[in-house]
């Protein structure tokens, strides 16, 4: 045997770059108001509280002054980065450039950091009054118990999504034009598949699975996403929610941006960049369903 065949030994390189196991870029963003914004801190809405009318009991009675409630929400932004090199050394010994892949998954890790400032909002402190100095805490009104038409803890069931969409109803969110949506983890989805009503079409007027997953159900747009947090007895804070009810201010749009660094060798850095925060609008849109996963 020559000693020389192992120079004709074959090396097999992949042109194949592929992302690993994550949630691609933000599924929450267009479920809830979106705005621009710049500076330190931005109203996302001016607010008009309800009052109420006042009987006429005469002729030519004085007109009622009666005060109009108001208020602000605030939002403030949060500055997120991700950056990455690729060295002209790496990028000449490989048959595909990763450039591209990077830049896909930094604009994936920013748009996480959209939910999960939107996640964050939900049930935490909003920024309220004349300077966005005072602060709304998420009542316990608006809370579907953990144990809810039950003797213990459950997950996700029915009567707590009819719950939820009743507090919903019950503080005038207009069902039938403010579109209702309900965020889920694979857990949550899955305790859903159990239920006979949701899955059998005897009971729904029109498909409510689309390949397997649960696209809409007693009114709620379904959205899936393992960022949903849990309190401090690992119950699972399902949040549910009017359109209206939550804001996204993006004070810099996600930008990606891939140049040489001179002071580098010239080596390509990609820079992914967004500056963005979120408030909960008005309490009574938002509803948090406490679930149990053991």
């Amino acid at each position: 045997m020559s000693l020389n065949v192992p120079t004709h030994f074959a090396q097999e390189y992949t042109s194949l770059v592929q992302l690993k196991l994550q949630q691609q870029g933000s599924r929450l963003r267009n479920a809830v108001m979106v705005g621009g914004h710049v500076g330190k801190a931005a109203v996302a809405v001016e607010q008009v509280g309800a009052v109420n009318a006042r009987k006429r009991t005469s002729r030519h009675a004085d007109t009622p002054i009666i005060d109009t409630p108001a208020d602000k929400r605030w939002v403030f932004p949060t500055d997120y980065e991700w950056g990455d090199m690729v060295d002209r050394q790496d990028r000449v010994r490989m048959i595909v450039d990763p450039t591209g892949a990077y830049v896909t998954n930094g604009s994936s890790a920013l748009g996480r950091a959209i939910d999960d400032e939107i996640v964050d909002a939900f049930f935490g402190d909003a920024k309220t009054g004349e300077n966005g100095t005072d602060t709304t805490t998420f009542p316990s009104a608006q809370i579907v118990a953990v144990t809810e038409g039950a003797a213990a803890a459950t997950g996700l069931n029915i009567k707590k999504l009819k719950v939820a969409r009743r507090i919903l109803m019950e503080n005038n969110v207009d069902v039938a034009n403010d579109r209702l949506y309900c965020a889920v983890t694979a857990q949550q989805h899955e305790n859903l598949l159990n239920e006979i009503q949701v899955t059998s079409q005897d009971f729904n007027t029109q498909p409510v699975l689309v390949d397997g997953l649960i696209s809409r159900f007693l009114g709620f747009d379904f959205i899936h996403t393992e960022l949903l947090e849990a309190d401090g007895n690992a119950y699972r804070r399902v949040a549910a929610w009017a359109h209206s009810g939550m804001h996204i201010g993006v004070f810099d749009e996600i930008d990606a941006q891939v140049y040489p660094r001179p002071d580098k060798s010239n080596n390509i850095q990609v820079l992914v960049q967004g500056t963005f925060g979120a408030t909960r609008l008005e309490e009574g849109k938002v509803v948090e369903i406490k679930c149990a996963e053991a």
